[in-house]
This record gives C-alpha cells, sequence and structure tokens, in this order.
C-alpha cells in the first residue's frame, strides 16, 4: 500500500499539522480521528488494515489528519469561549488547508466524503453540513450530534453553530439545503451495546427526515460496542455495500 507523510504550517491553526494518505487512486476518504487522538489512530488501530483491500483495489484514497480537541473541548485549562475559538479554527483548517491538499493529491473533480467515530463523527456531519459545495458526503459512525454533550455546561453561539442537532432544524437557506439534500452519500451509524448512544442517532436521523434530507440509518445490536472492532467493520462493509 502505498502511504505517504506530508506536513504543513498551518496558517489557519498556527502550528505544524500532518496528513497521511493511503493509496493511489479511487474517491477521497477524509478521517477525523476519535476524541484527543492523532493522525495515526486509525492505523495503530488496524482500521487502515480493514480498508486495504478497498485501498488496494483503487476505490479509495484516504487521508487522515490530526484532531484539535486537546486544545479545544477537551483542555480543561482553556476559557470555554477559547475553545470555541480554536474549534472555529480547526474547521477554517479543514475547508481552506486540507480540502485543497486533497484536491492536489486527487484531481479537482474526485468526490470527497468525511468519516469519523465517537468524536469524530460529531466533527465530520458538522464540517460536511457547514460544507456540502466541497464535502459531498459523511459517513458518521457512533456519534452523538449536541456538541453541549462535550462542552460542560458551556453554551453560547459558537456552541450552538458547530451542534448539528441544534442549528440544523432551524436552517431554511436553501443554498445549503439543496446541496444537502443532493448528496447520496449521509450515513449514521451505531451499535446498541456498551457505551453506544443509538438513540442520538435516531434523534439526529429524525431531524434530517424532518428536512427532507436523504440518508441511511444504521443501528446495529446489544453486542455491537462503542469500540474500534465496531468501526473495523461497520466502515469497509459501509463504503463496500452504500458505495
Amino acid at each position: 500500500m502505498n502511504r505517504a507523510l506530508s506536513s504543513w504550517y498551518s496558517p489557519s491553526l498556527g502550528i505544524e499539522m500532518p496528513v497521511v494518505t493511503y493509496g493511489h487512486y479511487g474517491f477521497a476518504l477524509l478521517l477525523i480521528p476519535t476524541a484527543a487522538a492523532d493522525f495515526l489512530e486509525y492505523e495503530r488501530f488496524q482500521l487502515i488494515d480493514a480498508l486495504s483491500p478497498l485501498i488496494h483495489a483503487g476505490k479509495i484514497k484516504v487521508f487522515s489528519i490530526n484532531s484539535m480537541n486537546n486544545e479545544s473541548w477537551m483542555n480543561d485549562t482553556m476559557l470555554p469561549e477559547h475553545k470555541a475559538i480554536r474549534h472555529n479554527q480547526f474547521n477554517e483548517y479543514v475547508f481552506k488547508e486540507v480540502i485543497p491538499f486533497i484536491k492536489t493529491h486527487t484531481s479537482e473533480d474526485t468526490p470527497i466524503y468525511i468519516s469519523g467515530a465517537s468524536f469524530g463523527a460529531l466533527h465530520s456531519m458538522n464540517l460536511f453540513l457547514k460544507r456540502p459545495d466541497l464535502i459531498q458526503g459523511v459517513i458518521s459512525m457512533s456519534g452523538v450530534y449536541n456538541l453541549a454533550e462535550y462542552t460542560k455546561g458551556y453554551f453560547d453561539e459558537q456552541v450552538y453553530y458547530n451542534s448539528p442537532e441544534h442549528y440544523l432544524p432551524r436552517l431554511e437557506d436553501s443554498w445549503y439545503l439543496d446541496k444537502i439534500r443532493s448528496s447520496q452519500h449521509i450515513h449514521i451509524y451505531t451499535g446498541s451495546g456498551a457505551y453506544e448512544d443509538p438513540e442520538a442517532s435516531r434523534r439526529f436521523s429524525g431531524i434530517l427526515h424532518q428536512k427532507g434530507i436523504p440518508h441511511d440509518l444504521g443501528i446495529w445490536g446489544n453486542d455491537i460496542n462503542h469500540d474500534w472492532p465496531t468501526w473495523r467493520n461497520m466502515l469497509p462493509q459501509i463504503l463496500s455495500t452504500r458505495f
């Protein structure tokens, strides 16, 4: 498997940010880490190995980046308003730096889909909903879509606008809604076992349904836990059967 490491000084974040790329051809799959993890998390936990048949076949080219949760919502030494600022800087980093990088290493016409598990599921959904002109679809696994679950009681306008469960019901802008509705790949999957929250996925699916947004909801069984074996099984299956 072709594996390439890249990095650059991010103007959006003010630090060096690494990216790892797997594969040669196929549509682009951008992975957002869980919780406070880094760009190599999906490799360490063998999810890249699980995707390797699709990578070798030229179906997907995978890009994985660092999270910034340690410098935002998971940093207990920061003021909450500063956490929100850092979160928005991460969004800008993805839109203004990572997406152009992916296009440079694929093509202008190559579809870009975004995916993440746990906290990465919320970020992935939020990034897709904010820029459906840049990102063509999303696979969110084992997520909740209410950012307030991570903010320890803090809530302001910036939390609202990064919390899909809050802002999507009130979204009426046809430019956004038309692009979101045109996506053929909005996939929300979860297990029902230990530490999973299937009701969060059902609740968000209900919001999408109310907004007339086609999507794919998958609720797996009580033996499917919030852990890496689930995501190593789930993501390849979604990519193989839904794309």
